[in-house]
């Protein structure tokens, strides 16, 4: 995925990044009007704080741990996949631990020998795996096809669209050539975890994630086999999963903003391979695509989309400005990428997240992944994503195993990877996580509203009130502020992005709809991550009549 990162933020760049720098209320950044208070400002509720944990981060390289807090459980709402690095710190002494943390399931990548089976990691006759098929899910990339025995070039280069086989004939000597039979050999899934129904090749995977990658095309004349060939993959695999299996992919997105947050984006419309309908073109009937398929779209196809962003070091500089339309900034930036996709497809989203900043050797300080992701950064990506509605994160390295205290550099090729990275932004990361959902679980029943943004706020102490975008927020430089309401419980999250340590920040917020009349002041202290929470008073009867 970094390499995919480092094309695109390179054609970014190359092709668009001048366009960037637009006037700050272009397009979708139309100013939205101020709404003047009228009377005094009703009494006030205060929000009561959400405990933080005190924990000393470590400073120990290729190490974290997760005991910075106490056990917590994901709502059953939610998902949270661990695809990160450093489980075989722990798994033998506890190899439940990361579920007593936040998370819901474990990437096969990241499984322990004891949970799978294997040619090279065979089990006795009536073995079952530990893990629950809630707790597995599977990531599948592009060699997974590209190699042995597929050898499916359109893998890696999309161009090859039109020569690619949906199904080949049985009898043909390649049969295997062909992205069905790629697809049905994934049935061996339940083989993996020894509960295959009776009779039955099924995947038992909760989640199956794709990582082609291969979704820009150079030559437009094969867009619509390009097209064709991402709903067979995933009707086809269809075929071979589980009913409770979901399945969603990297790419396509309704619209990728790449990690900017760009005013123009919220007018975007749809990717085209997102929504472009399957027809037939004589390479795709030569190739064996079936009539079943014509009429639908990735988007009708997929469980989940999977808008997200990973950083560049900019995103993680203070001592630089972040305000311009084209600047990146961290939190609008993740903030950004769920709030126009939410409008441009109701599929809900899971999120890839990275607590380090991808390889670009077009931004400063990220030509190796070597920088995590400051303290407040690390525990904002693991609550304000929560704040947009999202259904799920995978949290990814491109590191699997670490082993502690290893000499400077434990990597020769000096990449600054793995061993050579301390590790603390984890720490951080979960407990985010545990601050949110441990005090606040029984908030999300599936019935919350989101407010995103149409939080409501003021910055000149209640005389006018606006709702602003995630762009809005940044092109002001303002304190960012949302809320999830459930029944009469109101919890917020708000930060000040990229502020110094003595520098204050003062915002109301208020929610004045379904008989609820919410006012409260928010403190912040430098970038804190602010959580709080409260019970809305309900409009009285008589004021309503009034």
């Amino acid at each position: 995925m970094t390499k995919r990162m480092k094309l695109i933020l390179s054609a970014l760049l190359t092709g668009t990044l001048g366009a960037g720098f637009w006037l700050v209320r272009s397009l979708g950044d139309e100013a939205p009007e101020g709404i003047a208070q009228i009377g005094p400002l009703p009494l006030q509720t205060p929000l009561k704080p959400i405990p933080r944990q005190t924990f000393t981060p470590t400073t120990r390289k290729g190490y974290w741990n997760p005991d910075v807090v106490g056990d917590f459980k994901l709502p059953a709402t939610k998902s949270a996949t661990f695809s990160g690095a450093g489980r075989n710190l722990h798994v033998q002494q506890d190899w439940s631990k990361l579920f007593r943390r936040g998370f819901s399931s474990i990437d096969k990548t990241r499984m322990a020998p004891e949970e799978y089976r294997s040619e090279w990691n065979p089990k006795p006759e009536g073995w079952t795996s530990r893990l629950k098929p809630s707790q597995r899910t599977l990531t599948i990339g592009q060699g997974y096809m590209a190699e042995a025995p597929f050898h499916i070039n359109w893998a890696r280069s999309s161009d090859r669209a039109a020569e690619t086989w949906y199904i080949r004939p049985y009898g043909d000597q390649q049969f295997k050539n062909s992205v069905n039979w790629a697809m049905l050999e994934l049935n061996g899934g339940c083989v993996n975890f020894g509960d295959c129904p009776p009779g039955k090749s099924l995947s038992t995977f909760s989640k199956i994630y794709f990582d082609i990658e291969n979704e820009g095309v150079g030559n437009a004349g094969v867009r619509q086999d390009q097209a064709n060939l991402y709903v067979f993959m995933v009707k086809a695999l269809r075929e071979w999963v589980s009913p409770y299996t979901e399945i969603g992919s990297i790419a396509p997105v309704p619209r990728n903003s790449y990690g900017y947050s760009r005013a123009r984006d919220y007018n975007a419309e749809p990717d085209w391979l997102w929504n472009m309908p399957a027809r037939q073109t004589p390479a795709s009937r030569l190739h064996g695509m079936p009539n079943d398929i014509v009429g639908k779209s990735f988007a009708d196809v997929v469980d989940f989309q999977m808008p997200g962003t990973y950083y560049v070091y900019p995103d993680f500089d203070y001592s630089i400005r972040h305000d311009a339309d084209g600047d990146r900034h961290w939190l609008a930036g993740l903030l950004h990428e769920q709030e126009v996709n939410q409008k441009l497809s109701s599929r809900k989203r899971i999120a890839w997240q990275w607590l380090f900043n991808t390889q670009s050797s077009d931004f400063p300080n990220s030509e190796k992944a070597k920088n995590p992701a400051p303290p407040a950064v690390a525990e904002g990506m693991a609550v304000f994503l929560w704040f947009t509605g999202a259904y799920g994160v995978i949290l990814w390295d491109d590191a699997i195993d670490l082993k502690p205290d290893q000499p400077t550099p434990s990597d020769p090729a000096g990449q600054g990877i793995g061993n050579d990275r301390n590790y603390a932004c984890y720490e951080h990361y979960v407990h985010g996580l545990w601050r949110l959902f441990r005090h606040n679980a029984d908030l999300f029943t599936g019935r919350e509203k989101y407010l995103n943004d149409q939080t409501e706020c003021s910055y000149d102490n209640g005389r006018t009130w606006f709702k602003y975008n995630a762009n809005q927020l940044k092109t002001r430089n303002l304190p960012f502020v949302r809320a999830i309401v459930g029944g009469n419980q109101i919890l917020v999250a708000a930060t000040r992005p990229y502020a110094r340590p003595d520098q204050t920040s003062r915002v109301m917020i208020r929610y004045t709809a379904d008989g609820y009349r919410f006012y409260s002041t928010i403190t912040l202290k430098g970038d804190e991550i602010y959580l709080g929470r409260a019970t809305m008073p309900k409009v009285s009867t008589a004021r309503k009549k009034a």
